[in-house]
Formats: C-alpha cells, structure tokens, sequence
C-alpha cells in the first residue's frame, strides 16, 4: 500500500508541474484531463501524508511504550492502543480510495421502469418508484427529465424512461437496476387480500460521442401518430419516434413531445445509453465469466429489492439489508439504502484486489 500511495504522490507531483506548464494551459483538453486527474488524487495524497505521520508516531510510542520509564510506558501504551485503531481505519479508507473508479460513475444516467407482472397495480407501483427516485434527485440537487412515458388511466406508468443528470448520478444509482417487488392490498381489492407485483428497473449511463461507433446506417427511424388516453391527447400528426438499431435489435419509442425533432432527440439518447449499457454488460461478462458478484448482476430479471406494505418493510436481497421504515424509503430518503450496498460492494472489490495480488 506504502509503494501504491508513493507513486500516486509522484504523479501528483508531476501533474502540478505540467499545470503550471504556459503549454497546458494553452490546451484546453490536456488542461481539463489534468486537472481532472489532479482533484481524483488530491484526497489520497492528503490521506497519505496524515498516514505517513501516524505510522511514525505509532513507531515512537512503541519505542516509548518499551522504555525504562514505568509511568511514561503506561501512558504511551494507552497511545499505542488509540495510534493502532485509527491506523486501522485510516488503511481501509485508504484501500477504498484505491479501488479503481468507475469512470462512469460521473456520467448521467438513463433510467427505465417497467411494470411487470400485477396490471394496474404494478402500474402504480411503477409510478411511485419514479417519484421516489424523483423525490431523491431533488435532495441530490440532480435534473430529472422524462423521456418517454405511457401513463394508465388509473395514474400509473406501463412504462417511463427519464434522465437523471448530477454529480455522480451513475455511481449512485447503478445497483437499482433488478426487479422491485410490491406486496400490498391494492385499493381496488374489496377482500382485503395481499397482492404481489413486480416492475422492473433498467439504470443506463449516458453515452458520449467517444464511448460508442454508431453507423447511422444501422438505425431504422420510424415515424407515426402518438397515442393515448384520447381526446387532445391525441397527436395527430407524424411526431412519434421509433429508433431500431438494425444490428442488435434495440428498439427504442418517443412520443411525449409535440415536435418530432424532440422525440427525435430524446429517442437516440435512451437509444445510445442502450448500446452503451450492452457494451458494458458484455465486458463485464467477459471479465468476470467465472465469478458472480453477492451484489448482483443488474440483470432485469434478478429480483432485487422487496416493499412489503403491512411489514412497513423494504428488503434489499442482495445483503440482507431490512428497514422497518417503508415511508422514508418511499420519500427519497434512499441513502440509508446505497450506501450499504454501496459499501458491500467495495468490500467486494477489495477481496478481488487482495486476491489478485
């Protein structure tokens, strides 16, 4: 660990002096790259120096601990004890740090929800999600915008897709995609029964012209009347747009704007964040083909999370993670969800890297 936090305190030297280069600063993208770069290591390098000073004072205290001074040792092993403790946790902060980041965890993020099995109920339980994770975003200070959507009469969604744009939107809520399942009494059960439905949750990061080589050879554009409820809701001119990737078989729909430039647009976004997420899908297979991660797949067909509403319960299966609190979870309050998963996932990592060294 000492030699990894030496070389990235080189780098770091080394990237300030080519900062203060007159050239860099002639060269916008070099000059963006580095300062990049420069902030990712500017934690770790203070880390180090913090850890660097420890290790030498847990090594005087040893020292002192061992002397001839009966008084003077009692008091430096009372040191030692409290030195070795934040020595423990300053390298596990430092062993998160290391971990390499995924550089798409800064990037926007295309979401997608569906209502699986349940009908009309699973419908409205799409619709709560998505104002779930809109009440989040909103805490997050991210910008939240619909793509696409096909509401129910009832107010729920057969499906919606939305952009959600932020500081690390991605690296937050990448583990969401999976099957969430709703147990409640629908309101339009006289019995009083409980039911089961699940919706199913995509999470995509945004692609970006240099992450992806799209002939648009390869892309049918089709174009019809958007449909709906009825009345003005009802377009009647060719502003729809469906997008099929000819190669793959992606297709992709919009039909929420009145102009079709925009539907245009929205459509090739979700269209692009689609490929993207394939591309990812089959380099991570091909990484990791013999070893399956406790955090989970990100397959949709993997049951991830559970919302019992007379537990007042939200499971997460993957770590066994159980709040008694559905309400919170409900309005947004979704961190005390990520960040232990967020965490089993490090640890995860951590394991892979120990291993492979």
């Amino acid at each position: 660990m000492l030699d990894k936090l030496k070389a990235i305190e080189k780098e770091y030297e080394e990237l300030t002096k080519v900062l203060s280069d007159p050239a860099t600063a002639s060269d916008k993208q070099k000059y963006q790259t580095s300062m990049k770069r420069l902030s990712s290591l500017s934690v770790l390098v203070e880390k180090a120096v913090v850890y660097r000073k420890l290790r030498s004072d847990l090594e005087g205290g040893v020292e002192m601990a061992n002397g001839a001074d009966a008084e003077l040792a009692e008091m430096a092993r009372n040191e030692v004890k409290e030195l070795e403790t934040r020595k423990i946790e300053m390298e596990k902060e430092i062993k998160y740090l290391l971990i390499p980041k995924d550089p798409n965890d800064e990037k926007n993020t295309i979401v997608e929800i569906r209502a699986g099995t349940g009908g009309d109920e699973a419908a409205l339980f799409a619709a709560e999600l998505f104002r779930m994770y809109s009440r989040y975003a909103e805490k997050k200070n991210w910008k939240i915008e619909i793509l696409n959507s096909s509401p129910t009469g009832l107010g729920g969604f057969k499906e919606i897709v939305f952009s959600m744009e932020g500081g690390d939107v991605y690296g937050k809520m990448r583990y969401e995609s999976g099957v969430h399942r709703v147990q409640r009494v629908p309101a339009t059960e006289a019995s009083g029964r409980i039911h089961t439905s699940t919706v199913t949750v995509a999470v995509m990061p945004e692609a970006e012209e240099v992450d992806l080589d799209v002939k648009q050879s390869d892309i049918r554009i089709d174009l019809y009347c958007s449909s709906g409820a009825g009345g003005q809701s009802v377009n009647t001119t060719y502003s729809a747009v469906r997008l099929t990737h000819e190669p793959t078989g992606i297709v992709v729909a919009c039909q929420d704007e009145r102009s079709q430039l925009k539907n245009r647009a929205k459509a090739m976004k979700v269209l692009m964040a689609k490929l993207l997420d394939l591309k990812i899908a089959e380099q991570q297979a091909a990484i990791s083909k013999d070893r399956k991660s406790q955090i989970g797949t990100g397959e949709r067909s993997e049951k991830i999370r559970t919302y019992n509403y007379p537990q007042n319960r939200m499971t997460d299966h993957r770590i066994g993670l159980t709040i008694y609190n559905l309400p919170s979870v409900l309005e947004g309050e979704l961190d005390q969800v990520f960040n232990p998963i967020i965490e089993a996932y490090h640890e995860e990592q951590l394991k892979a890297l120990e291993k492979a060294v």
